[in-house]
């Protein structure tokens, strides 16, 4: 009797942490992204390399693109999520150490070739986090907001963290990424655990290729979501690149805390998903994110205008409804119509199409835009931004009024 009360008391107590120690997993998940990438396209200007800053931010999508063969299998077949999350972030760690050197000697091609080998360790952890989370969330949908969104106070913390020390252009953003990559390698440890759910079955060559997760593109809702979320993402890749670069060349001061205002307004909106999800449903929230993308970019095309500057803020403002409305809740959608032996491997999926195949084709084509308009154009330079910006806002509005017409899902549809 003693001992059940002391076991009930015991479960009720890592209950209550658990929240808590998911949270502080995504703090500083997000907060060693946010540290270096925010400003990636200013340190690259300050170090001579402007022209490979599109070059630079494909190699995250490449690796998004290569790891859900493997990171799937190794967290669906053979290993425990929290220890491949411990493993990559020790092996990032180790090589973010070395990114400062490349830039220091200004070598382009070791420069992108440690940052690839550095996001085939960082890329997949976003999906082993969110597979740690629903696995150990009793409710998904109404507390994994609440994990996720000390993901966002992590991305303010690291802006304002280098912006404060002045270290916001400079390589050092690698020093301290590395330093906070090591301390979550070392915390992965101690997160719940969180084991493969098909280990020991046999292994096939389908299950290398993710083909169970393939297998839900089947699903006519699941694969217009795939389209669209890759699509979607086409635009996303051109915000990350190259708003830092585009708020510096319009005077904005201390990029990396103005920036942070949108990870900032990504608190109150994550917050208020439990509430709205239940009112809007998957359909509703997914495109109102999109459509936030053509607002938010037409914003940036009206704010070059010395008196429209403010409309910036706005803009910058809105990128807690662009993130939130679309990937999270496409994650709890995700997590919804994917089967439990397969949730580790549709997660890596989603992760493959947007921060993969869609931000690798809008860096590169955003890489391309920002060569030709402004590292390389005529005239006034701060004059050629809104064409730069209308071009993935339009893309954005068309992508939206195609998800509204094709996209039917049933909020009540769950895998069998």
């Amino acid at each position: 009797m003693v001992s059940s009360i002391a076991g009930s008391v015991a479960g009720a107590t890592q209950h209550r942490a658990l929240v808590p120690r998911l949270a502080l997993m995504m703090f500083l998940q997000f907060f060693i992204w946010g540290t270096w990438s925010v400003t990636l396209g200013l340190v690259m200007t300050q170090h001579n390399m402007a022209a490979l800053i599109g070059d630079a931010f494909s190699a995250q999508p490449v690796a998004s693109i290569l790891s859900p063969f493997v990171l799937g299998m190794l967290v669906d077949r053979f290993f425990a999520s929290q220890k491949v999350m411990a493993v990559l972030n020790l092996l990032g760690a180790v090589i973010l150490w070395f990114v400062p050197q490349a830039l220091e000697n200004q070598s382009g091609g070791q420069l992108i070739s440690l940052l690839f080998v550095y996001t085939l360790c960082f890329m997949p952890t976003l999906a082993v986090a969110n597979n740690i989370a629903f696995h150990n969330l009793a409710n998904s949908e109404k507390s994994f907001p609440v994990v996720r969104v000390f993901g966002t106070i992590g991305w303010i913390v690291a802006g304002i963290c280098i912006g404060v020390t002045g270290i916001a252009a400079s390589a050092a953003i690698f020093n301290l990424a590395a330093i906070c990559s090591l301390l979550l390698a070392l915390y992965s440890l101690t997160l719940p655990h969180t084991p493969a759910p098909a280990k020991g079955q046999p292994l096939a060559l389908r299950d290398l290729l993710c083909a169970d997760a393939f297998a839900l593109l089947k699903k006519s809702h699941f694969l217009i979501f795939a389209i669209c979320a890759t699509l979607i993402s086409v635009p996303l890749g051109t915000y990350y690149a190259y708003t830092a670069s585009f708020l510096a060349d319009l005077g904005i001061s201390n990029v990396s805390t103005a920036m942070s205002f949108g990870q900032m307004s990504e608190i109150f909106f994550m917050l208020v998903i439990p509430l709205l999800f239940r009112r809007l449903g998957v359909k509703v929230m997914l495109l109102v994110g999109m459509f936030a993308w053509f607002v938010r970019y037409a914003l940036f095309a009206f704010g070059v205008n010395e008196e429209l500057r403010w409309v910036l803020y706005l803009g910058i403002l809105l990128h807690g409804v662009c993130y939130d409305f679309f990937f999270v809740i496409g994650f709890i959608y995700t997590d919804r119509v994917a089967g439990d032996k397969v949730k580790g491997q549709a997660q890596s999926l989603i992760v493959m199409f947007t921060y993969g195949v869609g931000m690798l084709l809008g860096s590169q084509i955003s890489g391309a835009l920002y060569n030709r308009l402004i590292n390389q154009g005529s005239g006034d330079v701060v004059a050629n931004w809104p064409t730069f910006w209308w071009i993935p806002a339009i893309a954005a509005a068309v992508i939206a009024i195609i998800f509204l017409l094709s996209f039917h899902y049933k909020d009540a549809e769950v895998a069998k």
